[in-house]
């Protein structure tokens, strides 16, 4: 189009130019979408990922027979508002945490309350409170507005905290959004689960500490330590921060004084001591001090929380002798995905977080059914796996869209299996 053509000479179309200075002709109504907010475009994201969800869900339901949690073939609100976890948290939420520790003949410490975080339950408890709604209405509603907040601040962390990635990429920060939703375990960001409310405070610590609003980022990591168990990680992803402020400043790119290290340390702190207040908490009310580690150990198949080494016997369960080069390549496939050119171009306060998440998590986890899950919070990945094929426009799009449809489909069978609960007994998503 030149300069002196009206717009209406091109009828209801006009011309955008690709990298290679190609132009394509887009449809007045997309025109239209495009200058939408960037924020109606996450959240029409994120209604039709909930839609899809949803009815996953509902369709497991109708095959669903009677569990200790519901009768058979329940409603949504009672499948995602009660099934395996969620009913941990609904006794928090309607009883509190114990006094002492529940034991068995021998002593030894069983499943409890104090093995699940208070912010969630409480918010809901708070929103219950207010609007006298029931547990089963009110836990999963919440559990929602948090994910459609989560996806917001996930937008944005991507977009300020990813410049390079951004511009070798166009659309990257809604593009991992959608990849965000299509996991196929974000469908517990509609459940009565934690991972809403800990995306949502993981993203905005990171958009927090990237803007360099240091005093909202420690009171944002606090919160995190009483809604999961992962602040620690984020005491890494500060010392980075401040390191890469350093290097630039002796680079003359930036400054970084007494008054900033002295800010960023207190900010590493914050963090480590709330990944460590919940586990002093429950000691100090239990009269045990390590009653937090005592309750961990009851959901383990060998009572014993040593960093690392339930990868070396929990794999062998699951495998038998295919398990030590199923690992290795594992290990060494997460590695690739940390290393690739699209994981480099991150920021480094998102490539710091996605490294030291994924080693905290294989340190202190035994390895089962709900690992999937855990990995979600590890959100700056879906921004890698987007931005793996940059350009050009069409092998950029064929990629996006296979492993949108990919995790989509992966996502309703995780779904069917693992939220489909067989009696007697069976694996926790």
């Amino acid at each position: 189009m030149t300069s002196g053509t009206p717009p209406a000479a091109l009828g209801d179309v006009a011309e955008v130019v690709d990298a290679q200075g190609r132009a394509t002709p887009v449809p007045a109504r997309w025109r239209r979408v495009r200058s939408w907010p960037w924020w109606v475009h996450v959240l029409l994201v994120w209604a039709a990922s909930r839609l899809f969800t949803a009815a996953a869900f509902v369709w497991t339901a109708t095959h669903q027979v009677a569990n200790p949690w519901t009768g058979a073939n329940p409603s949504y609100q009672e499948y995602v508002g009660l099934m395996f976890d969620a009913g941990w948290y609904q006794r928090i939420a309607e009883e509190g945490y114990p006094a002492e520790l529940p034991r068995d003949e021998q002593g030894v410490v069983q499943q409890n309350r104090w093995a699940f975080f208070p912010l969630y339950p409480m918010l809901v408890r708070a929103v219950m409170t207010l609007t006298g709604g029931s547990w089963v209405a009110v836990a999963p509603t919440v559990a929602l507005l948090l994910g459609g907040a989560a996806v917001l601040v996930v937008h944005e962390a991507v977009r300020h905290g990813a410049p390079r990635a951004v511009a070798a990429r166009p659309g990257l920060p809604l593009a991992a959004v959608a990849l965000v939703c299509a996991f196929p375990t974000s469908a517990v960001l509609q459940v009565a689960y934690t991972e809403s409310a800990a995306l949502l405070l993981i993203a905005s610590a990171l958009l927090l500490l990237v803007r360099r609003r240091y005093a909202w980022a420690g009171l944002v990591v606090v919160a995190l330590g009483f809604t999961r168990a992962v602040a620690l990680p984020m005491a890494v992803v500060v010392v980075v921060h401040a390191g890469v402020r350093w290097w630039r400043a002796r680079r003359g790119d930036g400054t970084f004084g007494r008054r900033d290290a002295l800010t960023l340390a207190a900010l590493s702190a914050t963090a480590a001591v709330s990944g460590l207040a919940w586990p002093a908490i429950c000691g100090w009310v239990t009269g045990v001090p390590d009653g937090y580690l005592q309750t961990q150990e009851a959901w383990r198949g060998v009572r014993q929380v040593v960093p690392f080494v339930a990868w070396t016997y929990v794999p062998q369960y699951w495998l038998g002798r295919w398990a030590v080069p199923v690992v290795l390549g594992g290990f060494a496939l997460t590695a690739a995905v940390l290393l690739v050119p699209a994981a480099r171009r991150l920021g480094a306060e998102l490539h710091a977080w996605s490294a030291a998440y994924l080693v905290y998590v294989v340190a202190v986890i035994e390895p089962g059914s709900s690992l999937a899950r855990f990995l979600l919070l590890a959100f700056p990945l879906a921004a890698v796996t987007a931005g793996v094929v940059p350009r050009p426009a069409w092998a950029r799009r064929t990629w996006f869209a296979l492993v949108l449809a990919l995790m989509l489909g992966l996502q309703v069978l995780w779904i069917r299996q693992m939220w489909q609960f067989g009696p007697p007994s069976d694996w926790p998503p």
